[in-house]
Order: structure tokens, then C-alpha cells, then sequence
């Protein structure tokens, strides 16, 4: 394994662990809100890990 992959490999299972966990936190402020705000706030949360791991997997891949 390359250095360049083990690194984005640690980064991004410590980078997705912290945004559960802020993810949850900010969630947990939502319980008594209406359901469609908690989906569209789960919905959004969701996708948008996607974005940065994607960068991440590209740099580790070149």
C-alpha cells in the first residue's frame, strides 16, 4: 500500500467519524421539529459526505 493511500485511508474513517458524530449532535436538535425538516436535513447530511471523500479518493489515487 502506498503511503499516500494509508494516509487517506486514516483521514477518511477519522474525518467520517467526526461528521457522524456532528451530524447526530446536530440531529438530536431536530426530534421535535417537523418530519419533513428532519428529512430534508438527513437527506442533505447524507449526500454530503460524498463530496470530500471523493476529493480524498482522487488525491490518494494519483
Amino acid at each position: 500500500m502506498r503511503p499516500r493511500v494509508a494516509f487517506a485511508t486514516v483521514i477518511g474513517l477519522l474525518g467520517l467519524a467526526v461528521y457522524v458524530a456532528a451530524v447526530v449532535t446536530l440531529g438530536d436538535h431536530l426530534v421535535n421539529r417537523h418530519w419533513a425538516l428532519q428529512a430534508i436535513y438527513y437527506l442533505v447530511t447524507g449526500i454530503a459526505w460524498a463530496f470530500p471523500v471523493a476529493s480524498l479518493m482522487r488525491w490518494a489515487a494519483r
